[in-house]
This record gives C-alpha cells, structure tokens and sequence, in this order.
C-alpha cells in the first residue's frame, strides 16, 4: 500500500494521509496535484511525500491525480516548506500563492513538463546596489543578466510595478541566448508562462513579487529592483516579503541576490553593515538642492486659529520659481480634496460604515470616498444627522492644493499626479503629486516644497521614520536647486541627515533606537490579527489569545507584548484587534504560535499572522 502525504490551501497543517490508488502507484511523486475529499468538499491537495506506512486508520483515496509531471520540483518544495514555517502559514497556503490562479483549482492541466532539478551550486557574491536612475540601473542588470547566461543559469528580475516589467523586459529579450518570460498575476497569460518557464523554455524571468517562486531550473541571479518599495511585501496571507525569500532561495540554489535602488530600507542597510551582504556600489555624495525647513505658518481669523493650504513663503517661492520659467513639484501624501467632511451644527462626521473612518472628498467628481474599500457616496448638501444645510471639510489633500494653485497662479499649467492620474505631462510648470511621484520616470524640479511632512512621520507604525527618509531623499535627488520642508520638528534625525547630506547618519540613528528598543531588525514581530463581525467578541477573543500565549511554558526569546485594537480598527465590516510578540528567531515563534492556537477557541474569529510586518 502507498499513501501520499497531502497538503491544502487551507489554514489548517498538515501534511494528511491519503491512499494512493494502485492504478497511480507508478505515477505519483512529490509536487504532484491531487483532487482529494475533505470534509466531505472536493478539494485540490499537493503532494509533499510519499509513504508505505500510516498510522491513520480508514484513509480516503485520491480521487484523480491532476497533472502529467509535477507542478513543483524538490527545490519549490522546500522554498514553500520554509515560507510556511517562517511566514506562520500552512504549508499548502504556501504553495499556492507559488502557483498561478489556474493551478490552484481542480481542474486538470496538461502540458506540465517535467524540467530537471539542478545540483546546488556555491552561492554567488551579491550585494546592494545604489543608482539614482532607472536607465543605468538596467544597464547594470543587462550585464549580470548576459554574465549568468554565459555562465548556463537563469535569471529571476523583479520590479515594483507592471509598466517597468513591460518596459524592462524588451531589453533583456535582446540579450544573445536570452528567452524572457513576463509573470504577472493575469489569467490565461500567467499560467502560459508559467508553463514555459517550467518547461526550461523560459531562462529570464521578469515580473512584480509573486515572480519569485518561478519555476526555474539552475536559478543564478535573482534582482530586485527598488527594493525598499512596500509592494514587496504580500498584503494577504502568507504575508511574505520577497526580499526574505529571495535569500530562502539562494541558500537553496545558489544564487547570488542583488538587491538595487535610489534607496534601501533599514533592513538591507543593517544586512550590510553585519556583513551579512556587501556593497556593489555604494550610495555616494551627489549634488543635492539647497534644502531648507519651514514650519507650518499659522493665520488667525478672529479667536480662530488656521493653517492654510499654502504658506507665504511657499507662494513666493512658487512664484520665483514661475518667474524663470522653472518646473515646481508639490508634494503631499494624501489624495483628494477634503481629508474629513463633518456637519457644522451638529459636529457628527461622515465615516464610512463599513470601515468607520473619515471619508475623503473628491471636489471635481463629488463625491466621498473610503480610502481603504469601495465605498463611495455623493457628497451631501444636508447634513444626515441633523438636516443642517452647511457641510465643512476639513484637511487638505491634492486635489486642494492644485485648486488653491490653480486660484493664485491662474496662467501656469498644472498637473496632478496620484495614482488616479492618467500618464505624465511633461510641459506642466508646477506638478501637485502624491508619493506615487517617487516610482515615476519624472524629469528633475528645479523647486520641490514638502507639505506637512510631519503628516508622514508621525503616523503610529514602526517604518514611519524609515518611510518619510526615503520619500524625503528621493525627492532630493530628483530637485535640481531648491527644497522647501514644512515641519515642526526641525530637530528630528531624518531632516537633519538631509540638511547635511548624510543618510548613513540617519541609518545609524534608527538603527540605534531600534536596538534600544528590541525591534527590528534586532528582533522580529509577530502580529497575530483578529478579526470578526462583532466587535465585543474580537476583542474578547484577543485578550483570551494574549492570555492563552502567556501561559508557561514560555521558549527562550518569545515575549508576548500586549494585545490592542486594529489599525484602523474597523475594516470592511469587520472588527480588528492584534495581538503583538517579539521572536529572536521567527521560525521557533512560529512553532510556538501555531502549537498555542491549536488550542485556542475561535468560532467565528478570523485569525491570521503577519510576521515582519511593515
């Protein structure tokens, strides 16, 4: 008798036991889908081993093998194993999110060759890489691209965004021996790829995050470029970072890593300053715009304090800048019109049912947006509430800032840019643009002024100082003369490293905080979410999981922290709290975490982690 060991793309560990029918016996290995039952559904299994043995007794067959060869090797197997145990997830979460929408079905796919298992190689040097522009960047990814080829190894590329792996694979296809596949999360497409590359047709690939568990034998090269972008990061369970696995697969297969930008996040830098990586080419001292900070000016109408949209000393620098016919970029992270729409009699602010937070106002289309799901609604004339005829927005978002320029300086070209924006006008003079300005081919600003930077920097979330640096740096680099900062915290470390053109002294700054502090990356957080329908019922589930997690015997470098309401804590009709641990080695709190809530109660909760998170 053969038994197969079956993992699900469920939350729940396996591997489960299943008879292996006799007429498959000869057909089956690991990798292979399977069509199983379980409780009483109809399913799509993976196979992770094979066994003649089974302590379980009336085992279920397979129902039908759904493959010619596997869909994954040896090598994808154990990637996806390490993702499940560092990432908290079920192994079978973990080899789904590795395979194409249409491979996690049922359904039967043929045409899945059989490629070879490549013997593992020494791992090659890699390291960080710092360019400003994306043109010399791929110039340097053209190089180490042709050099794995000649060596006879592939290549794995990433970048943050669907356009620039449009645009970026054209030129890898006209490398001598290069055939590129382009793997993006889209249907019939994603899976003809996939295919390829499985098939050994396939030796460059260039895709966004999930394109780093391609199928591909011999992997040399792995590039991620941009590689401080929050895209990086998978939003949904397993919520894995690329970056991470691109070590994970290195290790496996040898291959060297490099990890590009116009900037780095405090995790590579602290991976380089341990020697963990090296420097392919460090960040050196380039010219950069005279910078200056500015606080927020303050007018009063009557006993009424205001902030307006604008300064006087922006105005006027705007104005200079216009006067010699020179390009002006406007930043502010935050979209829309209005920030906040409330009744003025009654005080009762509009919020969106389902995630209970401020709606956006949107001037030029009407209307009031969720900036977290769907919702929209037309912007009332009369307050819900109360039937007072006079709604007030508050907060400034881009839409306001270009309707406020557009009143001052009525004969300059305007352009905003968001991510609702369509292409980039390059014959604007002054440019209103959210941080999507920053993953952007833009042409440098003579004038670049920073509203309310401490917007940014003073949100409640570990990178908020980390995330305010880069943007700030980036946009430096892309400011040819001026740069205004509006802050009140003109002493802070980051606006201090601009002013003196020193990044390493704002690395060296938070890192130092971190370890002050015991967070990453001195330590790894865990974040064990809930969520629920009822909001008594989360948060009394939370606190019982934070008890139930204290409980000894606690391993060696677990700390329960504490257990707190979501951020924010309403979300899509769901009610969210969090439970917070501090592991030294993510993999053993994991085993913890999974062995505690095998115990824990839960009906109707949701509950998912989220290690590392940003």
């Amino acid at each position: 008798m053969l038994y197969a060991k079956v993992v699900l793309g469920l939350a729940v560990e396996g591997p489960f036991d299943y008879i292996v029918p006799e007429e498959s016996q000869d057909l089956i290995d690991p990798g292979f889908r399977v069509e199983v039952d379980f409780c009483r559904r109809r399913k799509t299994g993976y196979v992770v081993g094979l066994s003649s043995k089974s302590r379980v007794r009336n085992l279920k067959k397979i129902t039908r093998l759904l493959d010619d060869n596997p869909v994954l090797d040896a090598r994808l197997l154990e990637l996806t194993h390490q993702v499940s145990r560092y990432y908290c997830c079920s192994w079978g979460e973990a080899i789904e999110t590795a395979l194409p929408a249409a491979l996690r079905k049922f359904r039967q796919v043929t045409g899945i060759n059989k490629s070879g298992c490549a013997v593992r190689k020494a791992a090659l040097q890699g390291g960080l890489l710092y360019e400003p522009a994306l043109k010399s960047r791929l110039n340097h990814y053209l190089g180490e691209v042709s050099l794995t080829l000649k060596a006879g190894r592939s290549a794995i590329v990433l970048f943050p965004d669907i356009n620039t792996c449009l645009d970026a694979a054209s030129s890898f296809s006209l490398l001598p021996g290069a055939s590129v596949g382009i793997l993006l999360r889209k249907g019939k497409e994603e899976l003809e790829t996939w295919r390829k590359v499985r098939a050994g047709e396939v030796n460059v690939v260039v895709g966004v995050r999930s394109a780093i568990f391609a199928p591909l034998s011999n992997l040399g090269l792995i590039i991620i470029d941009e590689e401080d972008a929050s895209v990086y990061k998978q939003d949904q369970v397993p919520h894995y970072h690329a970056r991470r696995v691109a070590f994970m697969r290195s290790a496996l297969e040898g291959a060297k890593v490099v990890l590009a930008g116009c900037a780095f996040s405090l995790e590579s830098v602290y991976l380089a300053r341990s020697g963990k990586i090296g420097y392919l080419r460090s960040p050196s001292v380039s010219p950069r715009p005279e910078i200056k900070l500015i606080s927020p000016e303050r007018r009063y109408r009557g006993k009424k304090q205001e902030t307006g949209a604008l300064s006087k000393y922006i105005q006027d620098a705007i104005g200079a800048s216009l006067a010699g016919s020179e390009k002006v970029l406007l930043f502010l992270n935050r979209k829309g019109f209005a920030t906040s729409a409330s009744c003025s009699t009654c005080g009762a602010a509009l919020k969106c049912p389902r995630c209970d937070i401020n709606l956006v106002y949107h001037f030029k289309e009407g209307f009031l947006g969720c900036r977290y799901c769907s919702f929209r609604m037309p912007a009332p004339k009369m307050c819900p509430a109360c039937n007072s005829g006079y709604i007030k927005f508050g907060g400034a978002g881009t839409e306001k800032i270009e309707s406020e320029l557009a009143r001052l300086f009525p004969s300059a070209r305007i352009v905003r840019l968001d991510k609702r924006a369509q292409g980039f006008n390059r014959d604007a003079d002054i440019y209103v643009a959210t941080s999507f300005i920053t993953r952007q081919q833009s042409p440098d600003f003579d004038l670049t002024a920073v509203l309310n930077a401490d917007n940014t920097l003073g949100r409640p979330e570990l990178d908020a100082a980390t995330r305010t640096f880069l943007i700030l740096d980036q946009l430096a680099a892309r400011t040819a003369k001026k740069m205004l900062i509006e802050t009140g915290l003109h002493s802070h470390y980051c606006f201090r490293a601009l002013l003196e053109r020193d990044p390493e002294r704002f690395y060296t700054e938070e890192l130092r905080h971190r370890r002050e502090l015991s967070f990453p990356p001195f330590r790894h957080l865990m974040l064990v979410k809930l969520r629920a329908r009822s909001a008594e019922r989360t948060e009394e589930s939370a606190l019982k999981l934070r008890e139930l997690l204290k409980e000894p015997p606690q391993p060696k470098g677990v700390r329960v922290l504490q257990a707190s309401r979501g951020e924010p804590p309403k979300l899509r009709g769901n009610y969210y709290w969090q439970v917070l641990i501090s592991v030294k080695d993510p993999v053993k709190g994991c085993a913890f975490l999974k062995k505690r809530l095998k115990d824990f109660r839960h009906s109707g909760i949701i509950v998912t982690v989220d290690v590392d998170p940003l």
